[in-house]
């Protein structure tokens, strides 16, 4: 092992960690009418929100010699003052959700200013753009319900997996059963992505307080999941891909959901929806399990086009009956919706696929919203999708 260069890394990291913490005891100069994200760990320092959506970060790393701000994938250079302090703003971001780190002397870390999320297969530093008139996936003053993780013995990776679920407002305090969404994370998340990045609590106290969606469980697993014997993790976009999550889904998570909460056990109460991957997997499971789901919601799915690898798909193929029995494939579902987002370069191939469906007779909601292969984009989704189910 090349111990000059740990040692090189040591270093590096010890800047940047002790350093960004440090902030200073000083105060901080804060960019004029600039507010503090939701996502910093302290709401008077750095990031900052200007009112133009532009984001400006601060870093304090005196013996770095270049420090980079990577906001989405965009890398931008900090510029260093006399104290080796290292600052930079962003061009405006759109609302949502920004994933962020900061590079110093080649490494990347993530800003411990800002709260850390699991996405882009590693904890990163987030910041929020507030939209207005989202106010649904805000914390509001109504009746909470509750989110919780727990643990359950999966029969197929041979261990302990988590889940979390979301459990409405009134839930410990009655002996009612629920229906049960199950909803699924994209590539390079986890289980805990839906409950926080997704807000996914937050959109379902607000719509239940406001009667415009039933009270529901809501369950989010981790899909990245390998057999035990070897097999694939997660799913490629194809049948045989999405087995191992398949089984995971119908033999160990709904059986042991269905056991340890009070759910209504029967098909016209599940729904299984999901992002991206999730959105794939929601595809081939959801519409190929009517014994289990009567309620399907696909967004922002690579399955159709838009991504590398994708081929147009024989729907009769990987969907048997959608356009050969449509008939029973429509009475099979209760509800089936699908989003995209309009500067997604899934858009089109979405757009195309629904059309078809809907011109053979497949009964299918789709909407798309402003944004790319990002979280505000599903965020609505799930909004929407919430308000259609079990009524």
């Amino acid at each position: 092992m090349n111990t000059r260069l740990i040692l090189s890394a040591m270093a590096a990291m010890l800047v940047a960690q002790g350093s960004m913490m440090a902030q200073g005891p000083r105060p901080e100069a804060m960019p004029a009418g600039s507010v503090a994200p939701v996502t910093n760990i302290n709401q008077n320092s750095y990031p900052r929100l200007n009112k133009d959506n532009s984001v400006s970060f601060r870093l304090s790393a005196p013996d770095a010699n270049k420090v980079q701000l990577d906001l989405g994938g965009k890398k931008y250079d900090m510029q260093k003052d006399a104290n080796g302090v290292w600052t930079v703003t962003s061009d405006p971001q759109v609302p949502g959700f920004h994933y962020y780190s900061i590079i110093v002397d080649g490494y990347s870390f993530a800003d411990p200013a800002s709260e850390s999320f699991y996405g882009c297969s590693r904890m990163s530093s987030a910041v929020e753009v507030p939209e207005a008139g989202c106010e649904d996936f805000e914390n509001q003053d109504v009746p909470h319900g509750m989110v919780r993780t727990i643990y359950y013995w999966s029969k197929v990776e041979n261990a302990w997996r988590p889940v979390m679920v979301y459990t409405p407002a009134g839930y410990e305090n009655n002996k009612k059963k629920y229906p049960v969404v199950y909803i699924q994370h994209g590539g390079g998340e986890d289980h805990r992505g839906w409950m926080q990045q997704g807000r996914v609590a937050q959109i379902m106290d607000n719509l239940i307080a406001q009667g415009k969606a039933v009270p529901m469980i809501v369950v989010s697993a981790n899909s990245n999941v390998r057999a035990a014997n070897g097999g694939m993790a997660g799913g490629g976009y194809n049948w045989d891909g999405m087995q191992n999550f398949r089984n995971e889904m119908i033999d160990n998570v709904v059986p042991f959901i269905d056991k340890t909460f009070r759910t209504k056990a029967d098909k016209k109460y599940r729904a299984m929806c999901g992002l991206s991957m999730g959105g794939g997997q929601s595809f081939y499971i959801g519409l190929r399990s009517p014994e289990t789901f009567a309620n399907v919601g696909v967004f922002s799915s690579g399955m159709f086009g838009g991504i590398s690898g994708a081929a147009k798909l024989a729907l009769d193929e990987e969907v048997p009956g959608i356009y050969s029995n449509t008939k029973a494939f429509n009475d099979g579902l209760d509800v089936f919706f699908m989003t995209c987002g309009e500067q997604d370069p899934r858009i089109q191939y979405t757009r195309d696929i629904v059309k078809e469906m809907q011109s053979k007779g497949v009964d299918v909601k789709f909407n798309s919203y402003p944004g790319d292969h990002e979280w505000q984009v599903w965020r609505k989704s799930f909004h929407e999708f919430a308000q259609y189910l079990f009524k």
